[in-house]
């Protein structure tokens, strides 16, 4: 009663309560992101898709920001404003968060949350952990989460992302309105795309009320018709049976096209072969709502998937032409995959282990459709380990994929770069730089005069992506973006 009165007053007693108990993670969350400065002029890099070993210049306009010219280097002095020193620095398009939970990350870093670790692991236990979490929420807290994810992530080089936060009878609004004020806060240095997404069930009683279903796509509805909210989703496998899942796909398919806004799926999360992949009922979803004519444009991505894997070759024929003509892509998630599926049963460890995560480079070279790689969750119970920088998952990659050539490394990182940005609808240029693409780029290696003794230089793309280094310099349209 005493936090009904208050919150009547514009008092959050959970909020006040956790700021006294823990003050040393309620820093200022006012304080102005990282400084840009406008670049004209990239002396003495290495492009690693041309020629790895020499050195150019980029030139880039002062007022689109794309570049003009690529040349060979000059060594002399050069008296452009706006200059920077490359110093031998390779030079690559910026990544992309394609899956993202700007709402959940971090909770194991926060002592708030210490009570709801995970003790099985299973993800039966994590949905009800995230729940039992999103009853904590507070707009405080979700800023200070989502401020360490998007810091992280823009020193890593990330530019562009596809951020999840949810909506439901028991969030409301909280975490879409700190993803907007967080998306508002970074603008110019991250592209922070807002996916309001359903998590919950939308046409499931949980039995607390008849009409919970029913008030959570009132909501997302509602959230869905905010400024600045790109897309909407929903997760069709927490519904109670097949027939509420097939609605729920109905319902969000005919939201994402009365709204105008990119679709995203997290979707056939389960190695359940005796189950009908759902994936065959948002594609004839997709077609039978006319996505192709009446989708203004907009992207469709698809998460998880795991269920696909387990396809025989005619499935994958079928698949690879029913997503023809629909701007469809796939994203595979695996570090949460990997720690999620193919979990045995109890006293059955020594079984095998059918991990079942995308074969995403096979899906790209063999079937020519469109997918990426994502890190979907941090330091949460869905996947405890990892970190922001897309090229962990990117150098897993290349062991998950059995993928360890130069091809084979220039395809990783498009996914977690050039690719990524095409599912989630950002444009984007080759990975090869050329005149006209956005300067959107990361430096990789210390910006040093004289090589650092103990530094190993990194000059190709297979050793990026299997070993990028800690040491990254991020543009972002053309300005030099200072995380020190």
């Amino acid at each position: 009663m005493a936090a009904a009165f208050l919150a009547k007053h514009g008092v959050d007693l959970q909020h006040e309560m956790s700021k006294a108990q823990f003050p040393e993670l309620y820093i200022s969350t006012s304080d102005a992101p990282p400084p840009l400065r406008p670049i004209t002029l990239l002396s003495g890099l290495r492009l690693p898709t041309i020629h790895p070993t020499a050195l150019h210049d980029i030139h880039l306009s002062p007022i689109t920001h794309r570049i003009t010219q690529i040349i060979p280097h000059d060594p002399s002095p050069s008296s452009q404003p706006h200059t920077l020193s490359a110093t031998a620095s390779p030079a690559l398009p910026s990544l992309c968060h394609p899956h993202i939970h700007l709402d959940k990350c971090h909770l194991h870093s926060h002592p708030q949350y210490a009570s709801l670790r995970a003790q099985s692991g299973a993800f039966s236990e994590a949905l009800s952990l995230t729940s039992r979490a999103k009853s904590l929420f507070t707009i405080p807290d979700l800023l200070q989460r989502g401020e360490w994810l998007i810091a992280e992530s823009v020193a890593a080089g990330v530019t562009h992302m596809r951020a999840f936060v949810e909506v439901d009878s028991a969030v409301r609004f909280k975490a879409v309105e700190a993803g907007l004020e967080l998306k508002r806060r970074w603008q110019g240095r991250c592209e922070v795309q807002i996916c309001v997404f359903a998590q919950e069930a939308c046409f499931t009683s949980s039995g607390e009320t008849e009409d919970e279903g029913e008030e959570n796509r009132r909501l997302i509805q509602e959230a869905a018709e905010m400024e600045g909210v790109d897309c909407v989703g929903s997760t069709p496998y927490v519904e109670g049976d097949e027939e509420k899942a097939r609605k729920n796909v109905e319902w969000i398919v005919e939201l994402a096209i009365r709204k105008r806004k990119h679709l995203d799926l997290h979707l056939d999360y389960h190695l359940d072969k005796s189950k009908e992949a759902m994936v065959w009922y948002v594609l004839k979803v997709l077609k039978r709502e006319g996505w192709a004519e009446k989708g203004n444009g907009k992207t469709v991505c698809l998460g998880h998937c795991t269920r696909i894997t387990l396809f025989s070759q005619d499935e994958w024929t079928r698949l690879k032409v029913e997503v023809h003509g629909l701007r469809v892509s796939f994203v595979g998630l695996p570090t949460s995959d990997l720690f999620m599926m193919g979990r045995p049963d109890e006293g059955e460890g020594w079984k095998d282990r059918a991990r079942g995560t995308l074969q995403v480079p096979w899906m790209i070279t063999e079937l020519g459709i469109n997918a990426a790689i994502g890190v979907n969750n941090i330091g949460n119970a869905f996947t405890p380990q990892g970190s922001a920088d897309p090229l962990g998952v990117a150098g897993l990659g290349v062991g998950l994929y059995q993928a360890g050539t130069e091809r084979d490394a220039a395809l990783l990182y498009e996914c977690v770069s050039t690719r990524a940005k095409e599912a989630i609808g950002f444009a984007s240029s080759p990975l090869k730089l050329s005149e006209g693409a956005t300067a959107d780029l990361v430096l990789y290696g210390p910006r040093r005069e004289k090589e650092p003794r103990y530094y190993r230089r990194r000059n190709t793309v297979i050793e990026i992506v299997c070993d990028a280094g800690p040491h990254r310099t991020i543009l972002k349209n053309g300005h030099l973006i200072s995380m020190e």
